[in-house]
C-alpha cells in the first residue's frame, strides 16, 4: 500500500509518499480502506521530532484520525461488520491507504456524511467534547471563552457550546469574525486588535465567564485566570503560544474557587481514550443528522501525495476548521 513514513524529522518536505506493509490485524482491530485522513497539530509535532521518536506506538506511520470502509476486522470485534463505513481516532498509521483502529476508537459514519467530512470530526469533536463538557461541566446558562476559535477543535467546540445553550466568546483573526459567528460564537474577538480580558470584563459586567478553553498557553494565563468567574474552570488543551512557566496568585485561585484543569488524548491510556469516545458517541453522534445538525468544518483538502502542502497549510494558521487528506486511487499518484 501507499502511505507516508516519515524516514527524519524536519519541515514539511520530509513527507514523501513511500510503500509500507499492510498493517497487522490483531484481535480488537479493524482493517480500513481510509478514504480520507485529519491533520492535526500533533501531526506537525511528530514531523519535527517533538515526540522524540519516529512514530505513537502503533505504527511508523503518520496520522491520527480516519474516515473509511471496514475491510477485515479481529476475533474479538464487536458491533462492526464488513463494509460498515467508520471514522476515528489511531494510534499513528492514518496518512496510508489502509490503517488499523481498535474498534472501541471507531464510530459508524452518520449516513448523510461523505468520508471527507466525517474525517474532520473524530479528533477535534472529540477533544472539545472532553474538555468542554465533560471536564469543565458546561450547562445550558452557563457563559464559555473559547481560545482559536477558527482551528479545528475550536470550531467543534463553538458548535458544541452554542448546541448546549451556553453564551459563546470566541477569539479568532480578525478575517474569520464573521465564520467564527456563524458556528454560534455570540461575542467573536480579534485577539490581533482587542484585548480578549478587556471585552469579556466589558461584556460580563466585570463577573467573567464560567469557563475558558485555551490552546495558546503561557501568553493567556494570568488574562484567562483575570477573566474567570467565581468558580471558573480553565481548560488548558494545548500551549501553542508557548508553554514554561507561568504566574499565578494561589489566593485567586483559593477564593474565587478557580479550576484549573490540562487535558491531552495522546497521553491518555487506552482505556481512558476508549471512554472519551463512547462519551463523545452517546452524547452528540446523532446530531450530526437532520435539520440543525452539527457541522464538520472542512478548510480544504490535498491528496494523500500532496501532505507536505496539508502540513504548509495549518503551519500558515490561515485554514478555518480542518485540513483533510484524501486516498482516491489517483491522489496516490507522485509528482
Amino acid at each position: 500500500m501507499k502511505a507516508i513514513i516519515i524516514h527524519e524529522f524536519g519541515d514539511a518536505d520530509v513527507l514523501k509518499l513511500s510503500d509500507a506493509a499492510t498493517p497487522e490485524v490483531r484481535p480488537n482491530d479493524l482493517l480500513v480502506r481510509v478514504y480520507a485522513a485529519g491533520v492535526n497539530r500533533a501531526d506537525l509535532t511528530h514531523r519535527t521530532g517533538g515526540y522524540g521518536h519516529p512514530d505513537f506506538g502503533d505504527s511508523p506511520i503518520i496520522g491520527l484520525e480516519i474516515a473509511g470502509e471496514v475491510i477485515g476486522k479481529g476475533s474479538a470485534v464487536e458491533g462492526f461488520e464488513v463494509g460498515a463505513r467508520v471514522m476515528g481516532v489511531v494510534g499513528g498509521g492514518a496518512y496510508a491507504e489502509l490503517a488499523r483502529i481498535d474498534y472501541r476508537m471507531a464510530m459508524p459514519i452518520p449516513a448523510q456524511l461523505d468520508y471527507v467530512h466525517a474525517a474532520a470530526i473524530p479528533e477535534v469533536f472529540v477533544t472539545a467534547h472532553e474538555a468542554m463538557i465533560h471536564l469543565a461541566r458546561l450547562t445550558s446558562g452557563d457563559s464559555v471563552l473559547i481560545h482559536a476559535a477558527a482551528g479545528g477543535v475550536g470550531s467543534a467546540a463553538v458548535q458544541l457550546a452554542y448546541a448546549t445553550g451556553a453564551t459563546v466568546y470566541a477569539t479568532t483573526d480578525g478575517s474569520k469574525l464573521s465564520r467564527v459567528e456563524h458556528l454560534g460564537a455570540d461575542v467573536a474577538i480579534d485577539y490581533k486588535t482587542q484585548d480578549f480580558a478587556d471585552v469579556i470584563a466589558r461584556k460580563t459586567d466585570g463577573q467573567g465567564v464560567d469557563v475558558i478553553i485555551d490552546f495558546v498557553g503561557k501568553p493567556y494565563f494570568e488574562r484567562n485566570i483575570a477573566s474567570l468567574a467565581k468558580g471558573g474552570r480553565l481548560i488548558q488543551v494545548g500551549i501553542l503560544g508557548g508553554g514554561g512557566s507561568v504566574n499565578v496568585t494561589l489566593e485567586q485561585i483559593l477564593y474565587r474557587h478557580l479550576q484549573i484543569i490540562g487535558t491531552v488524548m495522546k497521553s491518555r491510556t487506552q482505556p481512558q481514550k476508549h471512554a472519551m469516545i463512547k462519551r463523545f458517541r452517546d452524547h452528540w453522534l446523532e446530531r450530526f443528522e437532520g435539520a440543525g445538525s452539527l457541522e464538520p468544518v472542512v478548510d480544504s483538502t490535498f491528496p494523500l501525495s500532496r501532505a507536505a502542502d496539508a502540513h504548509r497549510r495549518m503551519e500558515s494558521s490561515e485554514n478555518v476548521g480542518k485540513i483533510i487528506l484524501t486516498m482516491q486511487p489517483e491522489d496516490l499518484i507522485e509528482g
